[in-house]
């Protein structure tokens, strides 16, 4: 990578992440813009995958099931839009990623661990706070 483009990647790269693992739950607090308002949008669900690391591409595949439909979506760490990350679970699992968890519901779906103190990332919610935008967690 050119020495520029290393400079401008880390200086965008968020430096106080809690550590991350496959198998946690997590609550991601992602910013949508509707009109001229601001607010947060709350996706808690387990982390199934995780990509290309801490880099500045990295990314973590989180799903949840609403509804008896099961929702995944994928998250740039690093990203602007992910306002606040909260860890609440941590569950014992033995393989890096968690695709089997696509084919199973009810019990058997469940994860065995421990629930956590919330460990809690925030980014930037002062920042929007100040501006005068509106600020909602669903």
């Amino acid at each position: 990578m050119h020495q520029s483009i290393a400079k401008i990647a880390q200086a965008s790269m968020r430096q106080n992440l809690p550590d991350f693992k496959v198998g946690q739950t997590v609550r991601l607090h992602q910013k949508i813009k509707e009109g001229g308002k601001e607010r947060l949008q709350v996706f808690e669900g387990l982390v199934i995958k995780l990509s290309n690391g801490r880099g500045i591409d990295g990314t973590v595949t989180v799903r949840k099931v609403v509804d008896g439909v099961g929702v995944e979506r994928l998250f740039a760490i690093h990203s602007p839009n992910v306002g606040k990350i909260q860890i609440t679970k941590q569950s014992r699992v033995r393989r890096s990623k968690l695709y089997y968890m696509r084919d199973r519901s009810g019990k058997s779906a469940r994860m065995r661990g421990k629930v956590l103190e919330d460990q809690v990332f925030e980014a930037d919610v002062k920042k929007v706070e100040e501006e005068g935008t509106e600020v909602k967690a669903e």
